[in-house]
């Protein structure tokens, strides 16, 4: 497939679980901590922390966690102070795996992703093992039943974006992370509301998984990997039917 990760495809289908709530909560106000420690407390003036506020209002984040976690990077309250580390590898089928943490322990995240990877079948790998099959671009997702695609792709392209791809019930608008920001906002001016909005790691081609033992497999490591409290993102370069998945449901 070209467009969004399959994996985000994946977990999208399942739905918001009320239980992992507190785990989204967690990564997010992480995120918004370090872009604002690292760029300033100003959402318009910092194209990171935009983001990151973008993807916890989207979540329903309170307004008052989103400001308590911008002054704790801002140094304005206390708070912990997080390293952002990438790890990569490959899992089951030979598939390419990123995993982005952010810990205040990188011998304890180290340790667990290893476990994860090593329990799959699969193994972690060197820095830069696999980072050369991924793209960054930012990716925003919107329901078919929002917009055509004749009129999506005359508002993305006119906004900057690079393509609009279409998959399942939804179109993913993907665009160069310098212009995310400004794809964001001429769609939200528009008043079309997107499913999801952020900066990720696009596969430039994807392995076919097809074999069920396989995908159940690869499945547990990147819901091991995603369930992990310093884990922010997991991108994965598989692509996997939908009458297998349907078997794995």
């Amino acid at each position: 497939m070209s467009g969004h990760s399959k994996w985000s495809t994946i977990k999208r289908k399942k739905g918001a679980i009320d239980a992992k709530r507190g785990k989204i909560f967690t990564k997010l106000i992480k995120e918004i901590t370090v872009a604002a420690r690292m760029g300033g407390g100003d959402p318009d003036a910092n194209p990171r922390l935009r983001t990151a506020v973008l993807a916890a209002k989207s979540e329903n984040m309170p307004k008052d966690n989103i400001e308590r976690a911008i002054k704790k990077g801002t140094g304005d309250l206390e708070g912990v102070n997080y390293e952002e580390i990438l790890y990569e590898g490959y899992g089951p089928g030979g598939v390419a795996v990123l995993v982005e943490t952010m810990t205040d322990n990188k011998n304890r995240t180290v340790a667990d992703v290893r476990h994860y990877f090593s329990k799959s079948g699969g193994n972690l790998g060197e820095s830069g093992c696999v980072a050369w099959m991924f793209d960054k671009k930012g990716v925003i997702v919107v329901g078919k039943d929002a917009i055509s695609e004749d009129e999506l792709m005359e508002l993305a392209l006119e906004a900057g974006a690079e393509d609009v791809v279409e998959e399942d019930a939804t179109f993913q608008v993907i665009t160069a992370p310098e212009d995310f920001n400004q794809v964001v906002e001429n769609i939200e001016k528009a008043e079309l509301q997107h499913l999801e909005a952020s900066i990720s790691m696009v596969p430039k081609n994807t392995v076919d998984v097809s074999e069920e033992k396989t995908a159940r497999s690869l499945m547990k490591l990147l819901e091991n990997l995603d369930d992990h409290d310093d884990v922010q993102k997991v991108h994965a370069n598989f692509d996997i039917s939908d009458e297998l998945m349907e078997e794995l449901s």
